[in-house]
């Protein structure tokens, strides 16, 4: 079953958003607004079951693969770094700072055999271009 990422617009007392946090013009979060994730989701959905235990979100994994990418990062690193960044938690669809890990690295290995190489050449493909790129776009 095809996980999602459910807006959440209600204060938290506890948790500080992460548009509080970070410059909204930072290479990152404009390439964020950049992707079409809806498509990248509806592009992959019909490879999930519509039972059963839902998967990672489609922008959280997807967007780690991109994140792992671009900055030259392993599975087990880009999951550590992204624990203390806020951008790149932004990034793959995060309404508020989170302190542990999304999920396990070994989860990146299943996601790519189920997306297929078509499917890592779809993600790559939505953006060619490294965030330091998009800064020059202006």
């Amino acid at each position: 079953m095809l996980g999602k990422i459910r807006e959440d617009l209600q204060q938290n007392l506890f948790k500080t958003r992460l548009t509080e946090l970070i410059n909204m013009e930072h290479p990152v979060v404009k390439l964020a607004g950049e992707i079409s994730w809806d498509k990248m989701e509806s592009e992959f959905e019909k490879l999930f079951s519509e039972n059963g235990r839902p998967s990672i979100a489609i922008r959280k994994i997807a967007g780690m693969l991109l994140l792992k990418e671009m900055f030259k990062e392993s599975d087990e690193s880009v999951i550590e770094r992204w624990i203390e960044n806020a951008y790149w938690q932004y990034f793959t669809g995060e309404t508020f700072f989170q302190t542990e890990q999304p999920f396990d690295p070994s989860n990146f290995v299943h996601f790519r055999k189920r997306i297929g190489d078509k499917g890592l050449e779809f993600s790559f493909g939505t953006k060619r271009f490294s965030p330091s790129q998009s800064q020059n776009r202006r």
